[in-house]
C-alpha cells in the first residue's frame, strides 16, 4: 500500500523523451511505496495544499519556462522537506528564465562539447556523443547513492555544468582539451551531486540523455538510489 506521494513532472524539450524516460522509473517508485502523480507541466508546484503532501518530486523538464508562483511553490515545498531528484537536462537545464531555480538546484548545463567539427557525422545528435568516464570521488564510497559502485564509461553527451560550492559532489567528469577546442586546460564538472535545501534534499546526475543511457545498469542504479535518498 502506498504511504508516500511522488510527483513526476515531465515535459519541455521532447529530445529527452520525458514521458518514456520517466516511465522507466514509475514502477520502481510504486514498488517502493509511492503513490505516483504525473504532470505535463510545473503547474502543480503552485498548489500549496497538494505540494504539502508530496514527498518526492522527480522532474524531467528540459528548458521550458516556470511561472513565479510555480517556482515559489517548488522552493517552499523543498524547504519544508519535499525531496527533488532528476537527471540530465530534465533538472540541470530546466527553466532558463529563472535564476532562482538555478539557485535551488545548484548547477546549470552550459554545453556538451562534441566531436571534431571538421569531421563528417551522421547526425547532429551523434556529433554530440563522445566517450567519457564518470569518476566517483572517495567520499562517494560510503554514500547511499553510490556505495559499492566504481568509475564507469559512457558514450553520450558529456555535460559541462556551471555550479557553486554549496553542493556535495559524489562524482565528476573531466572534459579533455582537443586540438579544436578553444579552452586551454582540462575542465572537471560534477556528474553526480546532492544539495541540502532547508529540510529538503536535492539529487542531480548529469548522464541521462537517452533511454539507452538511462537503462545502463550503473546509471539506473544511481537514479533509483538518488530518488530514494532525496525523498522525505
Amino acid at each position: 500500500m502506498a504511504n508516500r506521494k511522488a510527483l513526476v513532472v515531465r515535459g519541455g524539450w521532447e529530445g529527452h523523451a520525458p514521458v518514456a524516460a520517466t516511465d522507466l522509473f514509475v514502477p520502481f517508485l510504486e514498488a517502493h511505496g509511492f503513490e505516483v502523480h504525473l504532470a505535463g507541466s510545473p503547474e502543480p508546484y503552485a498548489d500549496a495544499a497538494f505540494m504539502a503532501g508530496v514527498d518526492l518530486v522527480v522532474q524531467c523538464y528540459t528548458m521550458g519556462t516556470i511561472e513565479p508562483g510555480e517556482l515559489a511553490g517548488l522552493r517552499a515545498a523543498v524547504e519544508s522537506g519535499t525531496g527533488m531528484a532528476g537527471w540530465h537536462g530534465g533538472i540541470a537545464d530546466s527553466f532558463r528564465n529563472s535564476s532562482d531555480y538555478l539557485h535551488l538546484i545548484g548547477g546549470q548545463f552550459a554545453c556538451h562539447p562534441g566531436k571534431d567539427p571538421a569531421e563528417p557525422h551522421e547526425s547532429a545528435e551523434a556529433h554530440n556523443f563522445v566517450p567519457y568516464t564518470v569518476n566517483l570521488l572517495p567520499e562517494a564510497a560510503a554514500h547511499p547513492i553510490t556505495e559499492g559502485l566504481t568509475d564507469f564509461d559512457l558514450v553520450t553527451e558529456q555535460y559541462w555544468v556551471l555550479t557553486d560550492d554549496y553542493i556535495d559532489v559524489l562524482a565528476t567528469t573531466t572534459q579533455q582539451v582537443r586540438p579544436w577546442d578553444p579552452w586551454h586546460r582540462e575542465v572537471t564538472s560534477p556528474a553526480i551531486w546532492t544539495r541540502s535545501w532547508g529540510a529538503g534534499r536535492v539529487f542531480v546526475t548529469t548522464p541521462g540523455h537517452s533511454l539507452d543511457v538511462l537503462r545502463n545498469d550503473t546509471v539506473r542504479t544511481i537514479i533509483e538510489r538518488g530518488m530514494l535518498w532525496a525523498a522525505r
